[in-house]
């Protein structure tokens, strides 16, 4: 008869941005626990609130399967005794395992003979199993930040106050370091029962619902979602769409209420952000908007709680958000009495990093580098200009009042100061650019002097770190570098810029020197920046399925122009799917050793035998053709090329003695190989593609 468990562990509130991992590692362990022990089970359901961590494993087999397993002893030379006898080696062994001398047989392992036995390992209950491990899986759920309280001895998010524990709807108790394991749970904080026996786990949703809390998040959410949007409809508006809001409030939240609230009209004036930050990210609340996305004088927040005194509640949110809109609307209106280029010289005051400078160094080394990047880019005249600009405006907003108290607001107030101040749509727009990618799927510049703006300030961070010793370690990145990195990279993709990431590096480290007189290893800390690069690069590739193979042999070629390592690694896979790919790879395989033997590339037409003329014919004849292809970056089409030499250099290499004793001729014979080889290198190392 197949067995139930459940388990409910209730704390004080925890962190909203902890519960779904928290929960998610809870599964994972008894998971792991199950699966170590053999024993098989349905399914596991979750719930949780910000209150409780609760599992539900259904279908669970009363006891684990039995397995027999084959265990390894002392080599048979010292298992024995010159007369045969056991040996103290060979008589442990037994002893440890529980096993008789009739119960061993020899296997031979790398020409060497072992003693071996056959056990079988006999399934737990589960009742033992679970006493056994539910503590220690509570225990091992790690958060970023974790506690200790009431001189035990248990790290965890926030106190853990009770635990239900039931196997079949009975106690299974356990030690927790004196918290009560029992069958008693708490319902709302302030509207339910402080003490709800649960005598059957069928009724646990029942009875958190009549105690004022929706145990499933996935309710939860969806009550959120259709109450606030139909309260929106009522005034011919919808929510302003938000997922990570939603996902946020609805882990703040043990039983939503959703309730509208008005917005004073002398507000809606204000820019769409300055209202909108706010309400959003300060007071979690949703903000309502009409059908053209533009706002409209209402909002909606969640209630953790029922409808009673509702117009109470809708008054005292009305109060905070009209207090904290008054706030803007004075940080607005006296950062605009002066024009956004006033704000620059002020950030003279402002600190960067204590070794690079202030926000002001840090300005007019970005606009530099932007020159740079717009000069070797080749952009137009009026581009550049747009990039001087917006690189020499891009760090005045971080000193007025609106970002000083909005932080979130950086860039967006930039754009909106600047146009207020008069500057053209395409400076302003890349003074919010700069910033951009802000996070995983974010949108990228869609102007090019914002795009350069963003690649100049992303660089000049990362050289700087580097250049004194800041770097990533592990899961620790508080200047967010590895963010900085990607963000270069996709704008660099996404414009299809051809730049030498090594030239870029070296424009960013030589302003250093020269503007802030920085002393580093130069040599040193480019390559760490380079391999910084190109691990990303890696990650970001193996991700879209690229074979790990491909991109190292792309890379290894010494490569640094990122966009057309992703053009190259993308044709490669599309020419490994080709009937003559494998046998293209075995050939040029057979060129690397003897390639890397000689000492130029010069080939000498009459020192060359029959086989050898056929072969270099056979390579000038696609030659034209084939650097034709690689200006155009046809890869794929370049590597149907050279695999019509596949045949001609097997039978080269079948049939002439590349290494004989004339030094010119096996000089000249190795040229030959390294000609071909390094043809081939200008797409790929096919040594490395694994076939």
């Amino acid at each position: 008869m197949n067995r139930r468990y459940f388990l409910e562990v209730g704390v004080e509130e925890l962190p909203a941005r902890f519960i779904d991992d928290s929960l998610t590692q809870l599964k994972n362990n008894f998971e792991k626990t199950l699966n170590e022990n053999r024993i098989d089970f349905k399914e596991i359901i979750t719930y949780q609130t910000p209150r409780r961590l609760a599992i539900d494993i259904m279908g669970l087999e009363p006891k684990g399967k039995s397995e027999e397993v084959e265990v390894k002893g002392p080599a048979k030379k010292i298992a024995f005794d010159s007369l045969n006898n056991p040996t103290k080696a060979l008589e442990g062994f037994l002893k440890a395992q529980n096993a008789k001398i009739d119960d061993i047989y020899i296997n031979t392992i790398n020409n060497e003979e072992y003693i071996f036995i056959k056990k079988v390992n006999e399934g737990k209950l589960l009742e033992d199993v679970l006493r056994e491990n539910i503590a220690s899986n509570i225990k091992n759920i790690t958060f970023p930040k974790s506690m200790r309280w009431g001189g035990k001895n248990i790290k965890f998010a926030r106190p853990i106050r009770w635990i239900v524990s039931l196997l079949d709807n009975e106690i299974m108790d356990f030690d927790f370091e004196g918290i009560l394991v029992s069958n008693t749970t708490r319902g709302h904080r302030f509207l339910g029962s402080q003490s709800i026996v649960i005598d059957d786990i069928d009724r646990y949703k029942e009875l958190m619902r009549e105690n004022y809390v929706i145990v499933d998040p996935k309710e939860r959410k969806d009550i959120i979602r259709y109450n606030s949007q139909k309260l929106a409809r009522e005034k011919g508006g919808n929510i302003l769409k938000d997922d990570d809001l939603l996902n946020e409030v609805n882990n703040l939240v043990e039983y939503p209420t959703p309730i509208m609230g008005r917005i004073k009209e002398e507000y809606l004036n204000l820019p769409f952000d300055v209202i909108v930050t706010p309400m959003r990210d300060h007071l979690r609340f949703f903000p309502c908007v009409d059908d053209k996305n533009r706002l409209l004088p209402y909002f909606i927040t969640i209630r953790n709680g029922d409808d009673k005194f509702i117009d109470t509640v809708i008054r005292g949110n009305e109060k905070v958000l009209g207090a904290r809109l008054e706030d803007a609307r004075f940080f607005y209106n006296e950062d605009i009495k002066l024009p956004l280029e006033s704000y620059v010289e002020k950030l003279k005051k402002l600190t960067f990093q204590e070794k690079l400078g202030t926000m002001y160094d840090k300005t007019i080394r970005l606009q530099r580098l932007s020159g740079k990047i717009s000069d070797y880019l080749e952009v137009g005249e009026e581009t550049k200009k747009n990039v001087l600009r917006a690189s020499y405006l891009s760090k005045a907003d971080l000193v007025t009042k609106m970002v000083t108290e909005f932080t979130e607001l950086q860039g967006k107030m930039g754009m909106e100061y600047a146009e207020k101040s008069g500057e053209n749509k395409i400076v302003s727009q890349a003074i919010f650019e700069q910033y951009l990618p802000r996070f995983s799927q974010d949108i990228l510049p869609s102007t090019t002097a914002g795009a350069i703006v963003s690649i100049a300030d992303k660089l000049d961070s990362i050289c700087g770190l580097f250049a004194i010793g800041i770097q990533p370690t592990g899961s620790q990145d508080p200047f967010g570098l590895r963010r900085g990195a990607l963000g270069i990279i996709n704008i660099i993709i996404d414009k299809k810029l051809n730049m030498s990431l090594k030239d870029l590096i070296d424009f960013s480290l030589y302003i250093y020197i020269e503007e802030n007189n920085l002393a580093c290893d130069f040599n040193k800390v480019r390559k760490e920046i380079v391999d910084f690069f190109m691990a990303r690069i890696k990650n970001m590739l193996t991700d879209q399925k690229i074979r790990h193979d491909v991109v190292d042999a792309v890379i290894s070629t010494g490569t640094d122009n990122i966009y057309d390592i992703v053009i190259r690694a993308n044709k490669i896979m599309k020419w490994l799917e080709m009937d003559k790919s494998a046998e293209t790879i075995a050939s040029f395989d057979r060129l690397t050793v003897l390639s890397e033997k000689a000492i130029s590339s010069n080939v000498v037409r009459n020192l060359l035998s029959k086989e050898e003329i056929e072969l270099y014919d056979a390579y000038n004849r696609i030659e034209d053709k084939f650097y034709t292809l690689i200006n155009k970056k046809e890869y794929d089409n370049a590597l149907v090329l050279l695999s019509s030499l596949s045949d001609v250099i097997n039978n080269y290499l079948d049939n002439v003695m590349v290494m004989v004793e004339d030094e010119n001729i096996r000089n000249n014979r190795l040229a030959l190989i390294k000609l071909i080889r390094d043809m081939s290198l200008n797409i790929c190392d096919l040594s490395l593609i694994q076939i």
